[in-house]
């Protein structure tokens, strides 16, 4: 059957009707209103086949899954509540009808669990693969969004959960070994760190916030920039599972490589006073400094997170 367009928005409005207080798919814009005493967060992210995943290499669902995750997760790094998404997807004409249900239903799947309206977007043919494009609202109290630039000298340097895993699930991805399902996982599904910014976002103390999209060696770069401070990082601090620690002993793989560099963690990275009572799990990984510069304790090596360009 030919893919046609009005017939898969048809479909994407059935799955994904309007929530309560807001008008969705149908108009050239969709309506949402909002309370007193809270601010709009927006976000976009934009995923192309061949750059950002390999169409033979994961399923349809977990692409559907990713797509979304990777912008909930934005709105976790904030601390605040996603509440919609615009998707907007170019498709190769030949595209199986199969193919496109399943990825709303990964997309589907992860958007109830977060309680995520989609709302609208576009739909238009592709004539070199897939290329996805989707943007995420969300809201936070009033003054209480966690940014990238409240790091001071003297916060720890925290983040949420192990590193390194996703970029070794796509090691083994890229080389065909399933023997390591649970790093696979972390590729293929990340989770979105909700919870745990609504949580930091509640506490004082909080410097600084972000999510870890392109590896800690990167993305605490941005914090730097945005904070104009400087960090120290403690590679024995750095939390590696031990999946990852076997598959790096088995392969010759430098862990701190991987946790440092891989990216698409989705954990939360953030700074803190150092008498700040987290709520969340968490490991201490270093401290912001004065000055500008970032120090590796323990190694010579100059590690560099994931560059788009």
């Amino acid at each position: 059957m030919r893919l046609d367009e009005f017939s898969l928005i048809g479909q994407i409005r059935k799955d994904f009707p309007a929530a309560e207080g807001t008008k969705g798919i149908g108009d050239d814009c969709a309506i949402i209103s909002q309370k007193d005493g809270m601010e709009t967060l927006i976000s976009t992210d934009m995923l192309i086949e061949g750059v950002h995943f390999l169409i033979d290499r994961i399923s349809p669902f977990d692409l559907g899954w990713k797509s979304a995750a990777v912008n909930i997760s934005d709105i976790a790094a904030m601390g605040g509540t996603p509440k919609a998404t615009f998707l907007s997807i170019a498709l190769p004409k030949n595209m199986s009808q199969n193919w496109i249900d399943d990825f709303l239903k990964g997309y589907h799947n992860i958007s109830e669990r977060y309680g995520v309206s989609l709302l609208g977007g576009d739909t238009t043919s592709s004539l070199n693969g897939v290329c996805i494009n989707v943007t995420i609202q969300g809201e936070c109290p009033k003054g209480k969004a966690l940014t990238r630039s409240g790091a001071r000298p003297g916060d720890l340097i925290c983040v949420s959960g192990t590193l390194g895993d996703s970029a070794a699930g796509l090691k083994c991805l890229l080389s065909d070994d399933k023997d390591w399902p649970e790093l696979l996982q972390k590729h293929y599904r990340p989770e979105p760190r909700i919870n745990e910014g609504l949580a930091l976002s509640k506490m004082p103390g909080i410097g600084a916030a972000m999510d870890i999209s392109d590896g800690i060696a990167s993305d605490l770069r941005h914090i730097l920039e945005e904070s104009r401070v400087g960090a120290e990082v403690e590679l024995s601090r750095i939390p590696i599972s031990e999946s990852l620690l076997k598959i790096c002993r088995a392969n010759d793989w430098d862990p701190y490589e991987l946790a440092l560099c891989g990216g698409e963690d989705y954990e939360l990275l953030f700074t803190c006073r150092p008498d700040s009572i987290i709520p969340i799990p968490h490991h201490q990984i270093g401290r912001i400094t004065e000055g500008s510069s970032l120090k590796w304790i323990g190694s010579n090596k100059e590690y560099k997170g994931f560059s788009h360009f």
